[in-house]
């Protein structure tokens, strides 16, 4: 299968069950990318628009570029009232912006899936001078026993697991290969989530990884997260410890 084509299938979940960015990153980004008004910013593979919605309320405009149908169309349903949204269907190699046309490239739970080389030509060839590239993840902390167990979880129900976001916090090599000279700013943002147990579930199945219902892993993947659920969850809900992590950089 297709990198772009992993989610479709799944894009009601994961728009009802990711969440969106620390306000403190959205904070960070915005004063550390220097943008007014008049800026436009690049949101590729911009999903269900989630951090989409984050930049267009704090007034910029941005370009979702998808190429998944699924996951654009709901970002078109869902942000068709703000005219500064414009969708594109287009991959991050492919972007079909023009050059030096973007103030500000941004890539949210997404970097994982391109073709690291041609998405960085793609980026020089439409970023304005100066211009920077952000990576951002939702990503869960490691370090907790939820977490921990729950990568067991999906190792062992879920063939396609390599570890959460891709495994791409695993290691800098490949963001030192991306970003000019190798040199990139590294931010870590609490964003501790809370679920009840739909939400719980709910977000894991948002996961390109997960067995959707026809496959015989799905029952016992849920059978096991309610397990987890009921183990760390105290009166209906569930505190995962997360954090917003960030990479920014010139390309």
């Amino acid at each position: 299968m297709k990198s772009n084509e992993k989610f479709t299938g799944k894009a009601e979940v994961y728009a009802k069950y990711r969440p969106s960015y620390s306000h403190e990153y959205i904070e960070y980004l915005i004063s550390q990318a220097c943008l007014n008004e008049d800026s436009i910013i690049a949101d590729i593979g911009s999903g269900t628009g989630i951090l989409s919605n984050q930049l267009l309320e704090r007034g910029y405009t941005v370009i979702g570029v998808e190429p998944n149908d699924d996951m654009r169309t709901i970002a078109e349903q869902t942000l068709k009232t703000d005219s500064r949204f414009i969708s594109i269907k287009g991959t991050a190699e492919n972007t079909t912006l023009n050059d030096n046309s973007i103030d500000q490239v941004t890539v949210a739970q997404a970097f994982h899936w391109f073709y690291m080389e041609p998405f960085r030509l793609e980026c020089q060839r439409i970023l304005k001078q100066d211009g920077r590239v952000a990576l951002v993840w939702n990503s869960r902390d490691g370090s907790s026993d939820i977490n921990k167990e729950s990568a067991e979880v999906c190792q062992k129900y879920c063939p396609n697991f390599k570890g959460f976001s891709g495994g791409m916090e695993e290691t800098p090599i490949a963001f030192q290969q991306f970003f000019k000279d190798g040199k990139y700013e590294l931010k870590l943002f609490r964003n501790d989530l809370q679920f009840n147990l739909n939400g719980f579930l709910g977000r894991y199945l948002s996961a390109s990884y997960s067995p959707k219902k026809t496959h015989e892993e799905y029952h016992p993947f849920i059978t096991a997260l309610s397990n987890l659920f009921e183990k760390y969850s105290n009166h209906g809900q569930i505190v995962i410890p997360n954090i917003t992590r960030s990479y920014l950089g010139k390309v």
